[in-house]
């Protein structure tokens, strides 16, 4: 007997098979007409009372739990992470695989919620947040925004915690304000995935969080074993020398006379400026001093407006060519068991390993 009813997702009528063939069920069908029946009277019950405030009070409380429901939504910690260390990327579909993997199910498949854990990994996990919160925010599924915005909340927690990397939150931060007023000032109706309340309620959250960064004071550590000015000055000039941030070497010199009078070597400098820039980019933004020297300091940041800087990751993600996967490699495990971090098989599976910077995680899904 073929599916008959009003509506497919629905179990469907009764049907009793006769000489004539088959026919509904009367009993079902009058019940069925009795319970609209009903309905239809408390309807024009409510709405031809003479007292209209019970259909007002109704609205309102409707309106009311509405917005309670978008506002649970938005504030909802429940997250749809697998944790998976690896996932397929697929980019068409075959005989075995139908569909292709969108930047959203990679993002909620692999296990970010971890990363940010591993002090290794916290620096990646914020460069791609932030690579997505420019570029690719309104591709992400309402599951994926969730995830996002779950995360997001894990690493403002644990930089208010442990007051590690404040100065890369808040540019993520700013980053992704900024995109969300373009969005909902402009074309977030039509473009933002979801109620445009809840993104409200998120830019709101983010300016709080802002907020709680700008106010966070670093309380002063009382240690009476040694310290960092206790090393010798060599020591201390390879540690700024293996720094590849020239905000970090300011910052770092702003603790002490001694670490202030190493941070401002120009040899220190201009290594930095050989490291991330190529010699053509020097002769174009050439710093003089008066006495004709080369103001290498002065040149790092100029040229950090014009072209991008090297990225330096403790631990990223890696692709294998050979299987397509990309995954997170424990190199503990690795040691250990020869674990490549994935079912690979390729007979030499290190070979095939690729890493994966953040803006290579977003180009291999665009398709």
């Amino acid at each position: 007997m073929p599916f008959l009813g009003q509506d497919w997702r629905s179990p469907g009528w009764s049907w009793i098979k006769t000489e004539d063939g088959w026919k509904r069920c009367e009993s079902c069908s009058q019940e069925l007409e009795r319970e609209n029946n009903q309905c239809n009277i408390n309807h024009n019950i409510i709405l031809n009372s003479e007292d209209e405030e019970i259909f007002n009070n109704e609205e309102c409380e409707y309106s009311s739990k509405k917005r309670k429901k978008d506002h649970f939504r938005n504030d909802t910690n429940t997250q749809s992470f697998y944790r998976e260390k690896w996932i397929y990327v697929h980019k068409e579909s075959t005989k075995e695989r139908h569909g292709y993997c969108t930047l959203g199910e990679a993002f909620n498949r692999l296990d970010f919620s971890s990363a940010i854990q591993d002090i290794r990994r916290f620096n990646y996990v914020v460069k791609l947040l932030q690579l997505i919160a420019k570029s690719q925010l309104t591709s992400l599924s309402g599951v994926a925004q969730k995830n996002y915005f779950n995360i997001l909340d894990k690493i403002v927690q644990k930089v208010l915690d442990d007051h590690h990397n404040p100065r890369l939150i808040k540019d993520l931060l700013q980053d992704l304000s900024s995109t969300l007023c373009i969005l909902i000032r402009g074309v977030g109706k039509s473009v933002l995935v979801g109620n445009i309340n809840i993104w409200i309620c998120r830019l709101e959250t983010i300016l709080t969080w802002q907020q709680q960064l700008q106010n966070l004071q670093m309380t002063k550590q009382v240690n009476n074993g040694l310290t960092l000015s206790d090393l010798p000055l060599h020591m201390l000039n390879n540690i700024l020398y293996r720094f590849s941030d020239g905000w970090d070497i300011i910052t770092l010199g702003q603790v002490t006379p001694t670490l202030y009078m190493l941070s401002e070597d120009r040899q220190l400098w201009k290594k930095l400026c050989q490291y991330h820039f190529a010699e053509k980019q020097f002769c174009r933004h050439l710093i003089l001093s008066e006495k004709g020297h080369i103001e290498w300091k002065l040149m790092y940041f100029a040229l950090q407006k014009y072209y991008p800087t090297k990225e330096q990751y403790g631990d990223t993600l890696h692709f294998c060519r050979h299987c397509s996967i990309l995954f997170w490699k424990d190199y503990h495990l690795a040691l250990l068991f020869k674990d490549s971090g994935h079912p690979c098989t390729a007979a030499d599976p290190d070979s095939c390993f690729t890493p994966v910077s953040p803006q290579h995680f977003i180009d291999l899904f665009k398709f």
